[in-house]
Formats: C-alpha cells, sequence, structure tokens
C-alpha cells in the first residue's frame, strides 16, 4: 500500500505540492480572518477546568442561570484619598458620560451616593489603605452579546481616562480597569502572542539542527514545509472544533505544539530514508545518471522504497501516537477530552504532510540530496557535516555506544532505574490545582486587578467557598451558623437569595483558595446535612471534582493504551516481550518527567530562569497531558528504533547486531528529532502563560530523557539482556502474527 502510495506521489508531485499549498492558505485565512468575522482566538474561552455533572459544575450552572446582573468592569482608583476636595466634582463628567453609553445600567461609585463618602453603604467601594474607591459599571443583563461587546469597549476606554482627569485634583491618581471579560481577553491574548514567541524560537532552532542532519538547506526545507502545513491546517481543524465543543485558549498552544513537532519529526524521518535509498541507488549506477530529469528510475524507486519502510513506520507511529491521546477521551472533563480530539486531527495532518507533500518535494529535488549541499563546501563545516549528516555508515556514534552497554547491560540497566527513580521522587508530594488569572504573568494587568481588589476591598473580592441551597432565605441563613463554627472557617457572608435559591459565601483562614485549608473546609461543608440540597463550589471545590473523575476514569483511559499500545506493537514485531517491554519503560520515563515538573514548578526551582510564580501545585489537567502525549512520544521513538531492528532482525541478523545497527540506523534520526521536539516545546517555555510553561517544560523534559538514557541506554540494555526472549511469543499468537502481521 504505502509503494503504491510512493509512486502515486513520485508521479504526480505538482499535484501533491498545489493541494498542500492550496489547503494551507485556505486553512491560515480561515483560522486567522475568520467565519463571520469570528477567527480561531475570538472563539476561545477561558475559566477554571471542570467536570460535567460534578457538584461544582452543577454549583456554577445555577449561578449562571440565575444571574440577574448583567457584565460589569470596575476601575479601581489609587493615589487618590477619598476625602481629597475636588474628587466627586471631577468624577461627575465621567458618571455622566458612562450612564449615556447604550446598555448601561448603572455607574456605582461612592460619590453618586447620598452624603457620599459618609454613608455607610460607601464602605465597601472605599479602599481599606485609606488611598483610593471603587468605580462599577454594570450593563444590562438581557442585551444583545454585540451591544455588550460594544459597551464594554466603551466604559473601558471611559473609565481608563479617569485616573488622568482626577489627577488635576490629586497628583497621584492612577487606575487599574478590570472585569470578567477583560481577564477572559487577556488570557486568549496572551495565548496568541505566546503562540508566536513559541514559533519564532522554535523554527529557526528546528532548521538549524535539520542542516546540520542534513547537510544542506534543500532537505531541510522539506520537514518545515510540512510542518507549516501542518501549522496551517491544524488551525482550521482547530477552529471548526470549535463550533462543536468549548476550546479552552490553552487547547490551541498545546494542539499546535504537537503537530508541529510530529510533522517536523516525521519528515525528518522521511528525507534521511530517501536519501539514504538514494545514495544506494546512485551509488549502485555508479552515480552515471547524475544528471538525469527529476523523477527518474531512481528517484521513484527510492520514494518507494521510502514509503514502503519510513512511510509505513510514520504512519504506524501516528497510529500509536494517536491511540495513547485518544486515552483523553475517556476522562469526563470537556478540556482533556477537546485536545484529545484537537490532537487526534493534528495527527492526522501531520503524517499526511510527511506521506505526500514531502515525498512530492523530494521527486522536485531529485538526485540533487544524494550530493553534498553548499554548507558541505564550507571548510569549517564540512568535517562536522561528514559526522552529522552521513546516512551511509553502519558502524559510529551510535553503534560504539550500544558496544559498550552491550558489554555491562546490567550494570546499564541498574544504574539508568536509579537515575530514573532519583528524578521521579518528587512526585510523591505532587499537588494538583485548577487555577484562572493565577497562569497569567506576575505583571499582567488584569492579575494586578484582582490583587489589588483582594488588597483593599475584601468586600469586592469572591469568598473562598461558595455554596448554593436549594431552601428559603430563613433557613439558609439559620444554617450558617452551623457553617461558621467549622474549623478554619472565619466567616460567612449574607446569604442571598437569587431564584429559588440561596447564595452563601464562606471565607476559610487562608490566602490560598485552592490549597489544603479550603479543601478541608469543602469536604467538611459537604458532609454537613442541612435538611436541604446542597452544591459547594470554588477553586479547591471545582479542583477536587476535577480531581476525582481524573482518578475515576484513569484506570479505564490506562488500560484503553496498553491494550492498544501491545496489540500494536506485538503486529509490528511479533513479540509479546518487546510491547511489554516498552510500556515499563516509558512508566519509568514518564515518572520521571513527571518528578521533574513537580520538583520546578511546584517547588519553585528555576521560577528566576524560566520566569514564572509558583501556585504550589501543577495544573491538573497539566498531568493528564504529559502522561498521555508522553507516552505518544515515547512510543514515536520506541517505533522509529523497532522498526529498524526488527527490518535486520527479519534479514536474518542476531539480537545483538539487530540491536547495535538499528540503533546506528534510528539513533541520528531519534536525537535528531527529539531534538527539534524539544526545541519546539522549549519555545513555548519561553511564553508568559503558566500552564504553556509548564506542558513545554515537561514535555522538553519527557522527550529528552526517553531520546537520551531510556533510548539509547535502557533499551538496548534490556534488549540485550533479554536476548532471543525479546521475539518470543506463545505458539498461537505466532500463528496469529503469521496471518495478521504489519509488516513492509
Amino acid at each position: 500500500m504505502f509503494a503504491r502510495l510512493g509512486r502515486a506521489v513520485a508521479h504526480h508531485p505538482r499535484l501533491s505540492a498545489l493541494v498542500w499549498l492550496v489547503l494551507t492558505v485556505v486553512s491560515l485565512a480561515l483560522a486567522v480572518g475568520g467565519v463571520h468575522g469570528e477567527n480561531l482566538f475570538d472563539r476561545l474561552t477561558t475559566g477554571a477546568p471542570s467536570v460535567p455533572g460534578s457538584e461544582s459544575a452543577v454549583a456554577d450552572q445555577i449561578l449562571a442561570d440565575n444571574d440577574q446582573v448583567g457584565q460589569s468592569l470596575t476601575l479601581v482608583v489609587d493615589g487618590v484619598p477619598p476625602e481629597t476636595p475636588g474628587v466627586a466634582e471631577a468624577l461627575a463628567p465621567a458618571r455622566e458620560e458612562l450612564a449615556a453609553i447604550d446598555t448601561v445600567a448603572a455607574v456605582i461609585d461612592p460619590y453618586a451616593l447620598p452624603d457620599t463618602i459618609e454613608n455607610q453603604a460607601a464602605a465597601p467601594l472605599l479602599a481599606a489603605d485609606g488611598q483610593g474607591f471603587l468605580v462599577v459599571v454594570e450593563l444590562e443583563p438581557d442585551a444583545s452579546d454585540a451591544a455588550v461587546d460594544a459597551a464594554l469597549e466603551q466604559v473601558a476606554q471611559r473609565l481608563g481616562e479617569i485616573p488622568a482627569e482626577l489627577a488635576v485634583v490629586s497628583p497621584g491618581a492612577t487606575g487599574i480597569v478590570g472585569g470578567e471579560s477583560l481577564i477572559v481577553d487577556a488570557i486568549t491574548e496572551q495565548v496568541a502572542q505566546d503562540l508566536r514567541i513559541g514559533e519564532t524560537i522554535a523554527l529557526p532552532i528546528a532548521l538549524l539542527i535539520m542542516l546540520l542532519v542534513f547537510g544542506g538547506f534543500l532537505a531541510a526545507s522539506m520537514p518545515m514545509a510540512g510542518a507549516l502545513a501542518s501549522i496551517g491546517c491544524g488551525l482550521a481543524a482547530l477552529l471548526g472544533f470549535s463550533y462543536l465543543i468549548d476550546l479552552d485558549s490553552s487547547v490551541v498552544n498545546v494542539v499546535t505544539l504537537l503537530g508541529l513537532g510530529l510533522s517536523i519529526d516525521y519528515g525528518l524521518l522521511i528525507v534521511s530514508r530517501f536519501r539514504e535509498e538514494l545514495h544506494r541507488l546512485v551509488d549502485d549506477d555508479g552515480g552515471s545518471g547524475a544528471r538525469r530529469r527529476r523523477g527518474d528510475g531512481p528517484v521513484v524507486e527510492a520514494i518507494e522504497t521510502t514509503l514502503a519502510t519510513a512511510g509505513r513506520t510514520v504512519a504506524f507511529s501516528g497510529v500509536t501516537v494517536g491511540v495513547a491521546i485518544s486515552g483523553l477521551l475517556v476522562f469526563q472533563p470537556q478540556i482533556l477530552r477537546a485536545i484529545g480530539a484537537a490532537s487526534i486531527s493534528v495527527i492526522v495532518v501531520a503524517v499526511a504532510t510527511a506521506l505526500t507533500l514531502v515525498p512530492a518535494l523530494l521527486v522536485w529535488s531529485g538526485r540533487r540530496l544524494a550530493r553534498p549541499g553548499l554548507l558541505a563546501r564550507v571548510p569549517g563545516l564540512r568535517a562536522l557535516l561528514a559526522r552529522t549528516a552521513d546516512v551511509q555508515s553502519e558502524e559510529g556514534a551510535f553503534s560504539r555506544l550500544t558496544g559498550r552497554v552491550q558489554r555491562h547491560p546490567w550494570l546499564v540497566m541498574c544504574g539508568v532505574l536509579v537515575v530514573l527513580g532519583m528524578l521521579a521522587a518528587p512526585v510523591a508530594h505532587l499537588e494538583l490545582r485548577n487555577s484562572t488569572t493565577e497562569l497569567l504573568p506576575a505583571d499582567a494587568e488584569q492579575r494586578a486587578y484582582l490583587e489589588a481588589l483582594e488588597a483593599n476591598y475584601p468586600a469586592s473580592s469572591s469568598a473562598t467557598i461558595t455554596v448554593v441551597a436549594e431552601t428559603s432565605l430563613e433557613e439558609a441563613t439559620a444554617w450558617t451558623t452551623q457553617v461558621a463554627g467549622l474549623e478554619d472557617v472565619t466567616s460567612v457572608d449574607e446569604p442571598v437569595a437569587t431564584g429559588s435559591y440561596v447564595v452563601i459565601g464562606v471565607r476559610a483562614a487562608t490566602d490560598d483558595p485552592g490549597g489544603q485549608v479550603a479543601r478541608d473546609v469543602v469536604t467538611e461543608v459537604r458532609a454537613l446535612e442541612p435538611g436541604f440540597p446542597t452544591w459547594v463550589t470554588g477553586q479547591a471545590a471545582s479542583q477536587m471534582d476535577f480531581t476525582a473523575a481524573l482518578l475515576e476514569r484513569a484506570p479505564w483511559a490506562a488500560g484503553i493504551v496498553a491494550a492498544a499500545t501491545l496489540i500494536l506493537l506485538f503486529l509490528m514485531t511479533g513479540s509479546v516481550a518487546i510491547p511489554i517491554k516498552a510500556l515499563l519503560t516509558n512508566v519509568f520515563s514518564l515518572a520521571a518527567a513527571l518528578g521533574v515538573l513537580v520538583w520546578v514548578f511546584q517547588d519553585g526551582h528555576l521560577s528566576g530562569l524560566l520566569g514564572f510564580t509558583s501556585t504550589g501545585g501543577i495544573e491538573t489537567y497539566v498531568v493528564a497531558l504529559v502522561i498521555a502525549f508522553g507516552f505518544g512520544l515515547a512510543m514515536d521513538y520506541e517505533v522509529f528504533l523497532l522498526s529498524r531492528i526488527k527490518e535486520l532482525h527479519d534479514a536474518g541478523v542476531g539480537n545483538d547486531k539487530a540491536v547495535r545497527l538499528g540503533l546506528q540506523r534510528s539513533g541520528r534520526i531519534i536525537t535528531s528529532a527529539a531534538a527539534i521536539i524539544i526545541a519546539v516545546f522549549a519555545g513555548f517555555v519561553a511564553g508568559d502563560l503558566l500552564v504553556i510553561k509548564e506542558v513545554g517544560f515537561s514535555l522538553a523534559v519527557a522527550v529528552l530523557i526517553d531520546a537520551t538514557i531510556v533510548r539509547l541506554l535502557l533499551v538496548p540494555a534490556t534488549m540485550t539482556i533479554l536476548g532471543k526472549a525479546n521475539w518470543w511469543a506463545p505458539k498461537p499468537l505466532r500463528a496469529l502474527y503469521r496471518r495478521i502481521a504489519i509488516t513492509h
């Protein structure tokens, strides 16, 4: 099948390239330009991830359904003592102009009240430190979305002008405009900015690595072309998904970096194998056809062989990575399902570009890829490229390294396991978090806005925990005395009736809304039996529900992924031992990566270097993503390596020699692909959104660990120890393999 595909692409390279060019341009136009005026970034959502049907999600839905107040924006004025003469007069024109904006329902500030700041009702609007006040603008709740968007823009602009007008009477006046809509906009804009930063860093580094691998710009440009096509089509796929499911703002970067890394990896494998085959064919005919037209016999044959071997490996790898990530579809949280579904679509695009677009470009290049590139003619680079771009040597650094490992396999295996265990140790104190604005950079304006509210306007800050009760106001008020008596509860807000429900704010003795104290209070409140239905929500509550949902479905997800992986690797190798070994080594590798993640982002090590402030834990869905993506990428490299070892084993080469030569032939590709994907992930660490930093860093570490000490040391050590047992399978399974094996 793959050979036929190679032949078809080889005979129609222009058509293949043209189709991808049109698809990429149209996809980028749709994703950036949008449909009906809405582009991909306009359709993203944000907020703490939730679990449909959980107690916290039900409470949030009840609050949303019964919310009788429209959207609002607030100006936090600082550096203006409220009693300063002339403040009321300076503020009056702005109040009138704000009230005149269409859909504005109310403008609230302490000077609009009778007796102004002396009125008791003004107290919540005055700063605790006596240096400022609030101006709140509320919109009509039933206004259309278009009217609300237009009003929010006008209100934000007018509120932002007030501090300069107050500076006339109080020269130190400053202010921050904030609100839910601005927080969402800030996170969405940060996503787009981080995406640009990540690609700006990752793509040049990836190109540099491929120049070293291929020794010339022509070969290096082909995987990059596939990567660009994958980015464009992947963004369009995400736009399509946004009309089916809610896409969290972090989904775009997470899925894009996966597609970018995989498309380069797969393109790298295809180009490298093509050059290997082309060298063999051109050397066989003595190079007599060096000036033949592109698409000549050796080129077509090289393309066919490349897709029959490396193309099969790419397709098989795509399936294994897709299977690993499909485990996310088992979980209840919508954000995990969204990432899983979107990632699978991007994997399909990455595989498709590697199997059609990259081969088409290779046909165009023809025999030129069998000759040294321009860089190889530079005296200073010639010796370096002779090593890094070599595709023909049977012996080299990787075969020598494997030979050393095979002389002391037990020592190497035990040493690697000790190192991995030490790296994994911090997982023992892993804390999970569901953060919102804490994901923004420490110097973000909207984060400063919320911190200013919390510091000086306690009545305006949210309670640690919110209880929604389906009862009368009188019964709820009576029950609050029981809640107030709980350990670690400092106060209970006055219950507020909303529709047929009552909302009660519970404040805990902690400044960490997702910490252990808050979680303990949630547990205690949920254990109470008030005699009427209650639902508890808040950061700690949703965090606990999310974690519980993960733990509930984790065995199913792990079981499905493990079973599918065992079956796929068996169909590839005919062995039972190799798939089991692959699962175990991947578990050790992932545990080590998670341990490093906890040590850095939860414990706060390297916070200065990486530019983040620890939230005291790891985002709940980041752990799920690291396990799914990390396992998929580990299987990616496992397939790269096993395909060459199996090819040699099938040719009659002994186990140890097959491992040694297989690693020599695939080691350069594995390490180069790993270096590229590490560069891709590291590029996103340079962004400012914390969740993207965590994902990028952890996956870069996972790939680094897997492609070095696991793939280059642990795998050859274990395969040497197992010897012929590597290829063992029970007799019935051997018979089954002969009938349904996936072979070249």
